[in-house]
């Protein structure tokens, strides 16, 4: 049963990695470690407090990558054109249309790169301006990765409403035992 708990714990860190990092699952792969466990343990009741976390933080993080990067935009001075040009960026690299020489670093860059293309050349096409376009492009990128790490911590706590609920259903002792941090 340890085995099986670690093996979701690495699961869920990978999640709070992929929370902060483009491109990779996140919070969504907490969630399906919790439901994992909950079939394990054949009972969701145990659960239901991590459960619930953790659909919430998915919301919440759903919710943060539009408003982190639409903030971003506004402290820019980036116009519509230039957050429609980012949504598109980020589109053609999740799909993996990027041109072979954006892709060479792996999708994280086309991740990054992507977007602040879009978001520039969305500027230019409305303003026709290179630089009020590369300050719009760098602001909505700010504005992403100001979100992902805000969402980075909202995973660890999931994380950690889920080892505090259930670390005694794995380790128990004789005596209840506590987390180890």
């Amino acid at each position: 049963m340890q085995l099986i708990y670690g093996l979701i714990i690495a699961l869920m860190i990978v999640g709070i990695i992929g929370a902060v990092v483009p491109g990779i699952p996140g919070t969504s792969l907490i969630l399906i470690g919790i439901i994992i466990w909950g079939f394990i343990k054949g009972s969701f009741a145990s659960i239901s407090l991590p459960l619930i976390v953790t659909g919430v933080v998915l919301l919440l993080s759903m919710g943060i990558d539009f408003f982190a990067a639409y903030w971003g935009a506004k402290k820019a001075g980036a116009s519509k054109w230039g957050q429609i040009g980012a949504m598109v960026g980020l589109a053609v690299a999740f799909f993996g249309l990027l041109p072979p020489f954006l892709v060479v670093g792996g999708p994280l860059i086309g991740i990054l790169v992507a977007p602040l293309l879009g978001a520039i050349i969305g500027e230019l096409i409305y303003r026709r301006d290179l630089l009020i376009a590369i300050k719009a492009g760098l602001g909505i990128v700010v504005g992403s990765l100001i979100g992902n790490i805000i969402q980075g911590f909202l995973a660890f706590a999931a994380v950690l409403v889920f080892v505090f609920t259930t670390w005694s259903q794995v380790f128990v002792t004789g005596l209840t035992q506590s987390p180890p941090f």
